[in-house]
């Protein structure tokens, strides 16, 4: 028997977690072209991870790998996504972090594109702010940042570390590429991130409709 550096029962769970999330994810078209990653903490050293280039409808447990804090496979020859360093980069940051997802949503895409020049999008007077963790009120703004896209991992990762303390951030866009989304758990992690894709519809509508960027 193969005596695995992680619990294989953790590995199990959060994998059938994060299943359910894909799924949902999926049927709304915010995973296109087996785009999107999705991980969860096993523990200090460790993370559950989407093998690179599966269809996110379809996942089964088969389609997890685990991966180390630096991001290299651990007791698995899949390879893992391009982008696990984004992941494990705030796991590393915060070990309150339990779970991350990365869409490509069209809104996401659109507002990464449309709000690039200014680098952020501020989300303020939204009563969804407050399914934001750590915020109580609409009467409040959360900056979310919008970053250029590359393909150098490390680079970004580190354009990503500028703004890891900024309070209440608990998301990022690339530009042309996706949103990040983080919390606790998988549960608080798409409460996150359904919150920040509303809140992005409705920054572009009111753009659509006239409103002063």
């Amino acid at each position: 028997m193969i005596t695995l550096p992680f619990s294989a029962h953790d590995f199990h769970l959060q994998s059938l977690a994060l299943i359910a999330a894909t799924r949902t994810l999926s049927s709304r078209g915010w995973t296109p072209a087996t785009s999107s990653n999705f991980s969860a903490r096993l523990d200090a050293k460790h993370a559950v991870i989407t093998v690179s280039g599966r269809d996110k409808g379809q996942l089964t447990e088969a389609d997890f790998m685990a991966v180390d804090m630096r991001g290299h496979a651990v007791a698995s020859e899949h390879r893992p996504s391009a982008e696990t360093l984004l992941h494990t980069q705030l796991y590393r940051h915060d070990a309150g972090i339990g779970c991350v997802l990365h869409t490509h949503s069209m809104t996401q895409t659109v507002a990464s594109r449309y709000f690039a020049r200014s680098g952020h999008v501020e989300l303020a007077g939204y009563e969804l702010l407050k399914a934001i963790d750590g915020v109580t009120t609409h009467d409040t703004a959360i900056r979310l940042p919008v970053l250029s896209n590359s393909q150098d991992m490390e680079g970004l990762a580190e354009a990503v570390g500028v703004h890891l303390e900024q309070p209440q951030m608990r998301g990022y866009l690339i530009e042309g590429h996706g949103l990040y989304a983080w919390g606790r758990d998988v549960g608080e992690a798409m409460r996150h991130l359904e919150a920040m894709e509303f809140m992005l519809s409705a920054e572009l509508e009111l753009r659509r409709l006239g409103a002063p960027p």
